[in-house]
């Protein structure tokens, strides 16, 4: 398949499965206080459901190196054969909010024709996200005085009604004492700059910019999911050290570079699928209603179209194949 070909728009149902699967397996352990446990339930469901996709999918973001993980590694082919493309997942985006009881959790999926998404290391990037209104205005260059301002003239909102988002980690600072000088509100998170990023680009979230530092692979799943929605997404890859500066050498990849949405995305064509783990702004988590059953809520969405979709599904286990969930 050419980088950008049509992919078969059947596989927007095939994808809220495979993230349904991920999720009710991660959820059984919400709260709990075991990462490690969680993250494996939600990879045995998403690994699992794969196998009932006709596509021939390459991992290019997943749950590691080949020796550092047995399913989901980064240069697995999954899938029951078909059409090539490329895919980038997250079983569960927030482990330590499903050990904590926490929100923002989601199982997640990304996929676009072969060579079309970034093979990015697993390291950190600096991002910035934005919705539709504000595309194509705002750059990572900029500074975060220019880039609120240019945010909140796009919205015709005042800075002191802007609302930035970001990790609450140590690392924004500089970043939080600016915006606050500025006046504008802020709204920290713990976990699952996915969804804070998706957030960006509903109006309800009431979420207008996102900013600072976070995973790579994170920001990649994020963009295609972006440019589903119309939305801006710009990174920069951080290297802590020497060896992630070497290993994106061996990449190929500028770490000095900014990565625009098309330097991640290319093409007009990717599918974006998600599903709530744990309560967040546009997804409800998963609710047992029984013990034989239970209710998922997810969004699936393709960027050519720019169609978006919200899927509450129930699910009734004793009906369902063994092998799913």
């Amino acid at each position: 398949m050419k980088a950008g070909a049509n992919m078969n728009r059947n596989l927007a149902m095939d994808l809220v499965r495979v993230t349904e699967a991920a999720a009710l397996g991660a959820s059984k352990y919400m709260g709990k206080g075991d990462k490690i446990a969680a993250d494996q339930a939600g990879v045995d469901g998403m690994r699992k459901m794969f196998d009932t996709i006709s596509i021939e999918g390459l991992v290019v973001i997943g749950e590691g190196e080949m020796d550092e993980a047995p399913m989901l590694y980064i240069g697995e082919v999954v899938g029951k054969g078909g059409q090539k493309v490329d895919i980038a997942v997250d079983p569960v985006e927030g482990t330590n909010s499903v050990a904590k009881g926490l929100g923002n959790a989601i199982a997640v999926i990304a996929i676009a024709p072969r060579g079309c998404l970034l093979n990015a290391p697993d390291m950190y990037m600096d991002k910035i996200a934005v919705g539709p209104k504000v595309a194509g205005k705002i750059h990572i260059d900029n500074t975060v005085e220019e880039n609120l301002r240019i945010t909140a003239e796009a919205l015709n909102k005042s800075i002191s009604d802007l609302t930035v988002t970001m990790l609450d980690r140590p690392r924004h600072s500089s970043i939080v004492k600016q915006c606050r000088e500025m006046g504008t509100r802020i709204r920290l998170f713990q976990d699952g700059d996915v969804a804070a990023a998706m957030a960006t680009c509903f109006e309800s979230s009431g979420i207008d910019i996102m900013l600072g530092i976070g995973g790579a692979p994170e920001g990649v799943l994020a963009a295609v999911a972006i440019k589903c929605m119309g939305g801006d997404f710009q990174g920069r890859l951080v290297a802590y050290n020497e060896e992630e500066r070497k290993r994106c050498g061996k990449m190929r990849i500028n770490i000095e570079e900014a990565l625009l949405l098309e330097d991640i995305v290319k093409g007009d064509e990717a599918y974006f699928c998600a599903t709530g783990i744990s309560d967040s702004v546009l997804l409800k988590g998963v609710v047992y209603t029984g013990t034989k059953s239970a209710e998922t809520h997810s969004v699936v969405m393709r960027s050519e179209t720019g169609t978006i979709r919200f899927v509450e599904t129930i699910h009734k286990f004793g009906k369902k194949p063994k092998y799913a969930y």
